[in-house]
């Protein structure tokens, strides 16, 4: 089963994790538009059955933004069953240069420059690799530990990473929201990589933007642990718009359960407040 992002279908989000067949993930996945933005111009693909999770921010105004998200989004879905590792991330690649391709083709037809962010988890086995250009984020939930595995390209993160500008005052900077890579705005688009080894009850997030401006580590640590992917979806999008929601917001949750068993959920009974 592919899940493209619900709201384009109409249909809201399920109520229960998604489980598919034998795989070894349990799975989530929401996107809103927010409270400021009609437009919602996320995606998400969430295909445990050929181990890719995806999630992409498009950017380029009202039709342009969704258009370059969603080229994007099918182009991963058509990645098909791959027979290793080193197999499947030549086929992310090869469908990141077409939805490179198929996007410039609209932005040169539209006489404007669209593009996306995408944050994407490849998984075969116990390998996993994560990709991402732009600002969407991937994080790894490990023995209670939440850890940022990807790096987000923008301006401000340049300006941090040289020491011009602290964390604090980059909340504020004006230019905050600028990204210095996407899909479809290069003729070669530029990604980062970085890959490991699956540990049962590993959990991850995929996530936009629209979440990260809104929520700090602890509190997406906090909405992680212990709950179910669906359920940890929901509360954080749920968070995102209780603050404000300025932005599109999207979330995927994908757990490593390859021995299921009985979930404990106390984290976030217990620690986040209803």
């Amino acid at each position: 089963m592919i899940e493209l992002a619900r709201e384009t279908l109409g249909l809201p989000p399920p109520e229960a994790p998604a489980v598919v067949g034998p795989s070894p993930f349990v799975c989530g996945g929401a996107s809103h538009p927010g409270c400021v933005r009609q437009l919602n111009e996320d995606r998400y693909l969430v295909a445990p059955e050929i181990g890719v999770f995806a999630v992409a921010d498009g950017m380029g105004g009202h039709e342009a933004g969704e258009v370059a998200s969603t080229v994007l989004v099918n182009c991963l879905a058509s990645i098909g069953g791959a027979v290793s590792p080193s197999d499947l991330l030549a086929r992310l690649e090869d469908r990141l240069l077409r939805a490179n391709g198929q996007i410039q083709d609209v932005a040169r037809a539209r006489g404007k420059v669209i593009g996306t962010t995408v944050a994407v988890l490849l998984a075969f086995g116990r390998d996993y690799a994560c990709i991402w250009a732009g600002d969407s984020r991937i994080y790894r939930l490990r023995a209670r530990e939440l850890q940022q595995l990807s790096h987000d390209h923008t301006e401000v993160q340049q300006l941090i990473d040289a020491g011009t500008l602290t964390v604090e005052e980059a909340r504020t900077w004006p230019r905050r929201n600028v990204i210095t890579q996407a899909v479809g705005v290069r003729p070669e688009p530029e990604f980062e990589r970085t890959s490991g080894v699956l540990e049962a009850g590993d959990i991850f997030l995929l996530c936009s933007d629209g979440l990260t401006g809104h929520a700090e580590a602890e509190d997406l640590r906090l909405r992680l642990d212990g709950a179910e992917p669906q359920i940890a979806c929901d509360s954080l999008i749920a968070l995102a718009l209780e603050r404000g929601g300025t932005d599109n917001v999207t979330a995927v949750v994908v757990r490593y359960d390859p021995h299921p068993g009985p979930v404990q959920r106390a984290g976030l009974a217990d620690e986040v407040s209803a």
